[in-house]
Formats: structure tokens, sequence, C-alpha cells
């Protein structure tokens, strides 16, 4: 049973991760509302460019638009009224219509685009993260190799993510054929459970997770080199090697050790991979929220943007939050701590 300390603990993060996804939240219904220009124009303008008939009918048409989709959008209302509006939307689960794709609900096309980004995030990180912990343990045990690796995994970290995906566009795909440009699919083809689809859609996939894999490989590694030299450096690894203790049992207590903070650093890395996965699939014209959102701000279209940054938000913040209760049982002594007060 969790002691009452534990469940403090745990109240006292939902409280903070609460207070972090209001102030969040509350940014992201601001912060499209910022930039220049009004929505409304760019939706009616594509469909005035698609109507007939005299110049003063197209006007008149344009106007009645206009007017019905402030109204509808409810973009005719004070400021403080649409947030209002946005927080009430927010809890009965209506992320509204989207205006870009219009009249597609932003709830249906986040759907649609999530099986996309999981497919890509998850095996990344957590591949990324066995992978670069154990070569980084690698690394540090032994000189020769370091000395070769260690150059390897900084340029890998320094590179971004976007660059690396450019980079293998020119280099697998342009030059030299191997695997598709972009997309999910090969074009024409509908998604099903098929094996040509299932063939196609992985040739798709390699690129976009290359650039997400190879980039936090690096990241992985050097901090687990450095952790792992700290600790073989600690005191008692010296007093376990005093006692006669084997070296391998000695590298086991000190992995063990020093994977404690790389767990802390998922939760860090998570941000900076989804920032990634953005900007990749922007390059890759991957179907994600990262190419949705591009789209989305390219055509000022508020309520896309509002639930495309949503997603981001909420996956984020579960994912810390699973990592900080994670972390208590990787770390016995973080438990018992909380546990005895």
């Amino acid at each position: 049973m969790w002691g009452v300390n534990m469940k403090r603990y745990l109240v006292r993060k939902i409280i903070i991760y609460s207070i972090t996804f209001f102030i969040a939240a509350s940014l992201d219904w601001l912060l499209p509302r910022m930039m220049p220009g009004n929505p409304v124009s760019l939706l009616v303008s594509r469909f005035a460019q698609a109507s007939s008939g005299s110049y003063a009918q197209a006007t008149q048409a344009t106007k009645q638009m206009f007017d019905y989709f402030m109204q509808a959008f409810q973009l005719n209302v004070p400021m403080w009224e649409q947030y209002l509006i946005f927080w009430r939307n927010l809890f009965t689960g209506n992320l509204g219509i989207s205006m870009f794709m219009y009249p597609e609900s932003v709830m249906k096309i986040i759907i649609s685009a999530v099986p996309y980004d999981i497919s890509i995030l998850l095996p990344a990180i957590l591949l990324s993260f066995w992978l670069g912990n154990k070569a980084g343990a690698m690394a540090a045990r032994n000189k020769r190799i370091d000395s070769v690796l260690l150059p390897i995994f900084y340029i890998l970290t320094s590179v971004p993510y976007f660059w690396l995906g450019i980079l293998l566009v020119w280099g697998l795909s342009t030059r030299a054929h191997i695997l598709p440009l972009s997309g999910a699919f090969g074009y024409g083809m509908t998604p099903s459970f098929t094996f040509s689809f299932i063939l196609t859609y992985l040739k798709h996939w390699i690129l976009p997770f290359l650039s997400l894999f190879v980039v936090a490989l690096g990241g992985w590694a050097i901090g687990m080199r450095n952790m792992i030299i700290y600790e073989l450096e600690a005191n008692y690894s010296k007093y376990m090697d005093s006692l006669g203790a084997s070296q391998k049992l000695i590298r086991k207590y000190a992995y063990r050790n020093a994977i404690l903070p790389q767990m802390t650093g998922v939760a860090i890395q998570l941000g900076t991979m989804v920032a990634g996965a953005l900007t990749t699939e922007i390059v890759f014209s991957y179907p994600g929220i990262g190419y949705i959102l591009f789209q989305a701000i390219m055509n000022k279209d508020y309520p896309l943007i509002q639930g495309c940054f949503l997603f981001i938000i909420i996956g984020v913040l579960i994912a810390n939050f699973v990592v900080d209760i994670l972390y208590m049982f990787v770390d016995p002594r973080v438990k018992i701590a909380y546990e005895e007060g």
C-alpha cells in the first residue's frame, strides 16, 4: 500500500501538471490570434475564386459569406468571450471545425494523423534510448572504442532533425533512388492491411524514423558515457574493487546507477523529439500532426492550430507524468523517501 506521503506526492504532481496545462492551453488559444490577418478572409477568398457571376454579385456573396463564417467560428464576439467559449468547448470535447479543411472537424483530422506520429515517435524514442545507452556504456569501458565513437556521438547530437532529414532525402531518395521521397504511402493507394500497402508504408516510414532516431541516439550515448565514467570513479566502485569484486559486477552496478539520470532525461527529451518530429514531417510531407500544423499555420486555421498544439501539450504532459511515476519504481531510494516522509 502506498503511504500518505506518496499520495501527497501524486496529488502535488497532478496539481502542478494541471496548472501547466492551463497556462499552455491559454497560450495555445492566444498565440494564433496574434498572427496578422483574418483567417475568415482566406476562407472566403477560396470560395469567391470558385464562384461565377458579376462583380456586384460576387462582392455581395463574399460579404454574406464573411459575415456567416465570422459568426459560425464565433470570431465576431469579444476576445474574452472567445476565450470562455474555447474552454467550454474544450471540456465538452469539441475542438471545432477546420477552416482550411472545411467542413471537416478538427478532432477527426487529428485522430487520422495520430497513428502516423506514434509510428515514428514511439520506436524512435524507445530504440534510441536503449541502443544509445548501450553504446555509451560500451564507449565508457573501452578507451579505444571511446576515441572513435565519441566524435560520432557529438556530430549526431548536434545535427538538427530537419537538416538530417534533408540529407537523407538527398542521399537515399534523390541520388540513390532507394527510398521514396515523401508521403506515408504510395500515391493512389488506399490504407489497408494488405501486404502491398504495408510494404510501401514501411518504405516511406524509414527516412522520417531515421532522422529522429539517429539524432536522439547521439544524445543518449553521450549522457550514458559520461555517467558511467562518473560512477566508475565513485567511492562505492573503488570499494567494490578493493574487495575483489569482478569488473563485470562493478560495471553492472555502475550501469544501474547511471541509467537513473537518463530516465529523468527522457522527460526533457520528449519535448525535443516532438519538436523534431514536427519539422521532420514537414520535410517528408508525412501526414502527421506536424505536417497538418504547418498547413494550419500557413492558412491561419485557428481551430486546427489549437487542436494540434493541444494534442502535443497533452501528449508531452502525460508522458512526463508517467516518467515521474516510473522513476519512483526505478529508483527505490525515491520511493522509500516518499513513503517514510
